[in-house]
């Protein structure tokens, strides 16, 4: 989300729209077709990978587990870059302090954000939901407050021959599609919903709960982003955009060192903490849950069952030295959304939940629908974005 601004604004006016007009049947059809998946198993208990092995067998099963966890280890990666980047940029700027060693820098966040996940998913999920609401009023006030800075240089680019660039443009409006998946999507936690629901309100009212739930909670979220994007993009030119980008920096940081005022200074990178927090917490749930099924599975094919502490450690080493040597490189952080971490999760958001209702008879109420050629469209054309991240 804190990266949809530049890449929504830096190809100009007509990205920004597609965004606008995109965002909530994207995000609500797609999470709502991964629901009913996992709403499809007759088991209460069923996680979105049980689902997967029920229906199609217990080798999709594992194959899902791996991609599943290389989309959510991704996203992982970007947020301890994004974390890192924010850290120096405030450090540098709001401080007025010289830059640290990016490599000590680094290894003290992450090991921080771990001390956190070490005590337990329970924390976890309590320190994201004590923080939804803060974060949610936190982004109102600055597009509220970026109002008076609003500049409309972007509307300069409406017109194609003003552009000069109309395959630039047509580029930027294909790259779009992977950070607006990425930036509403929240499929790690439909499964847990869903399972949440069903234990509660029982298989006969459970999918309708789920409905119910998604779609104010949904509109909700693209209402609140969508007026910070807005707000954000019409403060900054298209050029600013794409100093941003090549900066590595989330809107908030570059906000911060664009403006003196005090509050934007300050505010920003501190809601950017937030975010980038609350986000890596909740998608190392993911991860650490699928990295620990393929340990187990991997252990229990050679006839071995290793102690579920041994398992935790290795997990947390493991995620310890990468995320710190992916912070330490700093690699592009909107080019892992558009070539990697983007088309992988639309493929389990979009692709999946379409092909599950095309196949089972169990999902065959919900065919024939308009809607699912919509979601399989947008599916399709955000996963092709790897193929530009692979040949260009």
């Amino acid at each position: 989300m804190l990266f949809l601004p530049i890449n929504a604004g830096i190809g100009g006016f007509w990205p920004l729209l597609i965004v606008f007009v995109l965002a909530f049947p994207i995000t609500y059809l797609a999470h709502r077709g991964l629901a009913r998946l996992i709403y499809s198993s007759n088991t209460p208990e069923s996680s979105i990978t049980d689902v997967i092995g029920e229906h199609f067998g217990a080798l999709a099963g594992k194959v899902f587990t791996v991609i599943y966890f290389f989309a959510v280890y991704t996203i992982l990666i970007m947020y301890a870059v994004a974390i890192t980047n924010t850290a120096q940029s405030f450090i540098t700027h709001q401080l007025a302090m010289a830059e640290p060693p990016r490599s000590l820098v680094a290894i003290v966040l992450i090991l921080g954000l771990m001390f956190i996940v070490r005590f337990g998913q329970r924390l976890i999920m309590r320190v994201m939901s004590t923080l939804v609401y803060p974060f949610i009023i936190s982004l109102i006030f600055m597009a509220l407050f970026l109002i008076p800075h609003w500049n409309g240089a972007i509307l300069q680019t409406v017109s194609f021959s003003a552009t000069g660039d109309t395959q630039g443009i047509i580029l930027s409006l294909w790259m779009t599609f992977p950070v607006l998946v990425m930036s509403f999507n929240h499929y790690p936690i439909i499964s847990p919903m869903v399972v949440r629901q069903k234990q509660r309100y029982g298989l006969a009212l459970a999918e309708g709960k789920c409905a119910q739930i998604q779609r104010y909670g949904i509109l909700l979220m693209t209402v609140v982003v969508l007026f910070f994007v807005l707000s954000c993009v019409l403060s900054l030119s298209p050029q600013q955009l794409t100093e941003a980008k090549a900066q590595n920096l989330s809107i908030l940081s570059y906000l911060a060192n664009q403006y003196d005022t005090p509050i934007i200074a300050w505010l920003s990178p501190i809601i950017a903490f937030v975010a980038i927090t609350k986000s890596f917490l909740g998608h190392y749930i993911g991860a650490y849950e699928s990295l620990r099924d393929l340990i187990l599975e991997a252990a229990a094919a050679r006839g071995k069952k290793p102690g579920i502490r041994l398992v935790d450690a290795v997990i947390l080493v493991f995620m310890v030295l990468t995320c710190w040597f992916a912070a330490y490189k700093n690699p592009s952080i909107l080019g892992i959304i558009e070539c990697i971490s983007g088309p992988a999760g639309a493929a389990i958001l979009l692709l999946l939940p379409m092909y599950a209702i095309h196949k089972l008879p169990v999902l065959a109420p919900w065919r024939g629908k308009a809607s699912n050629v919509f979601v399989t469209l947008i599916g399709l054309i955000t996963v092709s974005a790897i193929f530009y991240g692979m040949f260009q």
